[in-house]
Parts: structure tokens; sequence; C-alpha cells
């Protein structure tokens, strides 16, 4: 079994203003010899809200990824691969929310360490639910530093935001 990487990304004009997120799923490429040489595109996908936040987006982005890995229409092509997944992501946000935060959240009922109610709680425990669902390995990487499909997945997030905004 291989393993599958989703590259996500999400941002706003303006915070909160109009929004776009972004993931590019990608799996281990092998030449002839079988042999690793680089990754294939597996697929990529973006959409927007016209009012929404960075978080917002940030979070989607990884849901959506994860429902098109449980969704996908052909299954056979990813169910090889998803055994192991690594999600990357820029936002600190999710992979801190993920790997840190999110245990305590649920053990306070959703309740912050201030006792403030969790932002974005409807899609916590979307992500939570879906990511129960697989093997992942959460990985913050910096944004804009020059990792090809982190750079595509903001790419597509920038066209999410121009369709989403009318220009």
């Amino acid at each position: 079994m291989g393993a599958l990487k989703i590259f996500t990304d999400g941002g706003c004009s303006g915070n909160p203003g109009p929004g776009g997120w972004a993931f590019v799923i990608a799996a281990a490429a092998a030449n002839a010899a079988g042999a690793p040489c680089g990754e294939n595109i597996i697929a990529e996908k973006w959409g927007g809200e016209k009012i929404t936040t960075n978080n917002r987006m940030e979070l989607l982005a990884v849901i959506y990824a994860l429902e098109y890995i449980r969704e996908s229409a052909q299954p056979a092509s990813l169910s090889q691969h998803a055994e192991k997944i690594t999600v990357y992501t820029d936002s600190q946000y999710v992979q801190k929310g993920m790997t840190l935060w999110i245990q305590n959240w649920k053990l306070k009922q959703w309740r912050t360490t201030a006792k403030g109610e969790v932002k974005n709680k409807d899609l916590w425990l979307r992500l939570d639910s879906l990511a129960s669902m697989f093997s992942i390995n959460w990985v913050w990487i910096q944004g804009h530093a020059g990792n090809e499909l982190n750079e595509r997945a903001d790419q597509l997030t920038q066209i999410a935001i121009k369709e989403i905004s009318g220009n």
C-alpha cells in the first residue's frame, strides 16, 4: 500500500471577506523499473464562499479533500493509496487543532481553556469525524516557500477567490 499526500490552502480577500479553499491530492509516482520518481497529482479542486474567514477556508480545504477520498468515483485508484494519508497545510490553526487542541476541546465540551466556545466548531466536528476514518499524519509547512504542490493549492485558492468575488 502506498500513501496519499494532501496539500491544502485557504484564504480570503479581507478577513472576513470573499474566500477560497483548494486541495491537491498526490501519490508517489514510479518509473518503469518501479523506482520512485516524484508524485502524480490524482485530484485537485477548489471553491469558495462570498463572506467567510481564512480559518474556515483552511478547514474546508481539508474537509473537502477527505470527503473526496471517501466518496471518490474511482475508489480503486485511491483505495490502494489511502491506507496512510499525510495532510500538508500552511495553517498552524489546522495542524495544531488536529494534533494538540481537539482532544481537550472535546473533553471540555468544545470550550477553550479561556472557557469560550471553540470557533468554527461546526467545521471541527466535520473534520474530526472524517479524520477518524483514516490514518493521518498532520504536517505544517511554511506557505510560499517553494513547495510545488503547496504553491499549486495556493494558486487554486486565488482562482477560487477571484471566481467568488467576480474579479
